[in-house]
């Protein structure tokens, strides 16, 4: 749990992931530490709105696949783990926030899309790499992102891995709100001043229309998360994938083959 600083006032469930020296990358640990606590905040009365944010300068770079194992810590259970998390965001009755301080990536970009409101930091940038080593694209995106901007965009993010700034997002609706850059305080303020409003609001009132929302924008969920664990344990086994890890720890382009 050291890599997760819970705090609940006021109502506001804060889960910090802090891990500011790797950027946030996610471990197994950290993965079901976030899980646990928004699977008992469904349930808490105490708690009227999550908060999930990153320590440091990042909200998060996604799974950590640094180290020359990576390919064999990263299995089948890392994708149930991946899936648990984003049905445990998008199943908790009470509102969760995303505020996203920094860079997005992977699994922690997968995390922030299945948020209800989605506060981004003028800095900020989405990116799904996954193809980058040899992956699809997994934790919901594949229905989150194409939900939320459309399928040329889902497309642009999940081929070609290419980033989309603060100001994109924004612009094409993957996000809810984009902090102005001036005054230095404005992130901060505005995701407190959003926070305040939900804690103050109707719970019964705000679980309705999330589920109802979800409902009829993300109804295909479910069979996307069970296709791209299907999809992504099928890849985890190939040349490509083994390959694109270890490219990523000694820092040069991988070679896929296919196979």
């Amino acid at each position: 749990m050291s890599d997760l600083r819970v705090h609940l006032a006021d109502g506001v469930l804060t889960l910090t992931m802090d891990r500011p020296a790797v950027l946030n990358a996610m471990t197994g640990e950290m993965n079901l530490a976030l899980s646990q606590q928004l699977e008992r905040a469904a349930s808490d009365d105490d708690v009227r709105v999550v908060v999930v944010t990153g320590a440091g300068d990042a909200f998060g770079t996604g799974a950590d696949i640094g180290g020359t194992d990576a390919h064999e810590r990263f299995d089948a259970q890392a994708m149930e783990a991946t899936t648990r998390l984003v049905r445990a965001v998008v199943g908790c009755d009470k509102p969760v926030v995303a505020a996203v301080n920094g860079i997005a990536a992977g699994v922690s970009a997968s995390l922030a899309l299945a948020c209800d409101v989605i506060v981004v930091r003028h800095s900020a940038a989405f990116l799904l790499p996954f193809s980058r080593i040899g992956f699809m694209v997994d934790g919901g995106t594949s229905a989150t992102v194409a939900a939320a901007i459309g399928r040329p965009r889902a497309m642009r993010m999940g081929l070609l891995a290419e980033p989309l700034s603060a100001r994109e997002a924004y612009d094409a609706g993957l996000v809810t709100h984009l902090a102005p850059e001036e005054p230095a305080t404005a992130y901060d303020d505005l995701v407190a001043t959003l926070v305040r409003r939900l804690a103050a609001g109707a719970p019964l009132a705000q679980a309705a229309t999330k589920r109802a929302i979800n409902a009829a924008t993300l109804a295909h969920l479910d069979a996307a998360l069970d296709r791209e664990a299907a999809g992504q344990t099928l890849l985890m086994r190939t040349d490509d994938v083994a390959e694109g890890m270890r490219a990523f720890s000694e820092r040069r382009r991988p070679v896929f083959r296919g196979e």
